[in-house]
Order: C-alpha cells, then sequence, then structure tokens
C-alpha cells in the first residue's frame, strides 16, 4: 500500500488547551513522512473509540500525555486500557511511545509505577537486546544508540508477550513488541526530533528542573539529535505495508 493511501488514528491523552495536542501530530507525521491529513485524533479523556473508526485506519498511534500518568486510576484510564486491549485481539498495527508504552505495558498485564528516581528526561542513551538486534526496526540501529525521552513513570514489569528490544542504564524496559503482532512500543519518543522535543518540554518547565536540576538552557544544550532513532516509524511502516 502507498504510504500517502495510509490512515493513521492518533490516541491522545492531552488536555484541550494543551497546545502539544497539535505539535503531535506534527511530529507523528514527520517521523513517518506522511501529511498530517492522513492523521486522524481521538482524544482517550473524554471516551473510546468505536470499532468502526478503529478498522477504519490502517495504523493507530500512542504518544505522550502531558500531565496524565498511565500508574494512576480512574474511568478514562480504565476506558482507554479497554481500548488498548481491543487493539492486542484485533491485531491492529499500533505504534505507541512513552505514556502509550507504559498504557499499552499495563493494559496487556504488565506493571507501571511513578518513580521519579528512575525518572529520564533528555537525549539518552539506550542498548539493544539480542531481540532487538534482530529486529526489523530496531536492528540497523547498532549496539547503542541515542533517544528523545522524558518520563517519571516506567514500566517495572512487562506483559507476560512483551519481548524486550532495549533498555537503558536507569530503566530496564525501554522498548518492547508484542509477540506475533504488529504492535512496537517505545519509552523513548522516535517522533520527536531535539527541536520538537525541546518546544514540548519548553511547555512542561516543572520537569527540566525537577528532573535534571538545570536551567532550560543549561538543559538544552545537553540535548542533540537523533537521525538514526527517527527512522524506527518509517521502518516500522515499510514493515507492515511493505507493498
Amino acid at each position: 500500500m502507498s504510504l500517502t493511501k495510509l490512515r493513521f488514528l492518533l490516541l491522545q491523552v492531552r488536555n484541550s488547551k494543551d497546545p502539544m495536542r497539535h505539535q503531535e501530530i506534527e511530529c507523528f507525521a514527520r517521523g513517518l513522512d506522511c501529511d498530517t491529513n492522513q492523521i486522524t485524533t481521538f482524544d482517550l479523556l473524554s471516551g473510546r473509540p468505536g470499532r468502526s473508526e478503529i478498522e477504519g485506519v490502517d495504523v493507530v498511534l500512542l504518544g505522550g500525555s502531558g500531565h496524565y500518568s498511565a500508574a494512576s486510576e480512574g474511568a478514562w484510564l480504565e476506558r482507554s486500557l479497554d481500548c488498548l486491549r481491543e487493539l492486542n485481539d484485533l491485531s491492529k498495527p499500533t505504534f505507541a511511545s512513552c505514556w502509550g508504552f507504559q498504557a499499552m505495558g499495563r493494559a496487556l498485564g504488565g506493571t507501571v509505577v511513578h518513580d521519579p528516581k528512575r525518572a529520564e528526561l533528555g537525549t539518552k542513551k539506550v542498548r539493544l537486546t539480542t531481540a532487538g538486534v534482530a529486529d526489523p526496526l530496531f536492528g540497523d540501529l547498532g549496539d547503542e544508540f541515542s533517544a528523545q525521552m522524558g518520563h517519571e513513570d516506567c514500566v517495572s514489569k512487562l506483559p507476560a508477550d512483551a519481548v524486550l528490544l532495549a533498555s537503558s542504564d536507569t530503566v530496564v524496559n525501554q522498548a518492547f513488541r508484542v509477540r506475533d503482532k504488529p504492535i512496537y512500543c517505545t519509552q523513548f519518543h522516535p517522533e520527536l526530533n531535539c527541536q520538537s522535543f525541546l518546544e514540548r518540554v519548553r511547555f512542561y518547565p516543572e520537569y527540566i528542573e525537577g528532573i535534571s536540576g538545570l536551567t532550560y538552557q543549561q538543559f538544552a544544550d545537553t540535548c542533540y539529535n537523533t537521525p538514526d532513532t527517527e527512522l524506527i516509524l518509517q521502518r516500522f511502516i515499510t514493515t507492515f505495508f511493505h507493498d
């Protein structure tokens, strides 16, 4: 299938006035090398998409969440986790980063915890597992690569059907795929380059000082582009839609 014919559904967990709602669309479009009009959105805070909305697209995307945690509780979260279980049951091609990674992990039977001691913010080094080296999306990254990330929650236990693909020094579970399913999840953000990452964290300045202890400019000087990691999304498309 031609990339221009693919249709994407981005499930968002962001407040209505969060300017990162639109930025997230632009970032995924850039990472996928598609047009923004190929991406429709659904607000998980207000409901869940119906079966027809899921079946009407080729790929489902999930990203960050701004101020919401996959380790919390609430009706909106339970509803969202049910939606992710449905994606798994349908074997729907899905790519989830950051909050999406954590939520998918929890939905499928893993454990998510809030752990500021294992918080990661900035451009960080990540290492591939043996399975990661052999993976069609990750194998070309080499044994170690850099990625943009920002989180205080982490997946402390993977689901039984998860295949661990990457780890960092701070957080073991950095990326997984669901066994025998077209579903990939990353704690880091392959949809973000350095510029878009800094735009996003600048909107949440409390995280910069709280996690890194640096001023914005000091923090920005430690970040850099990750072009190889940014190709993961395009390899996801070519792997599952190679025709």
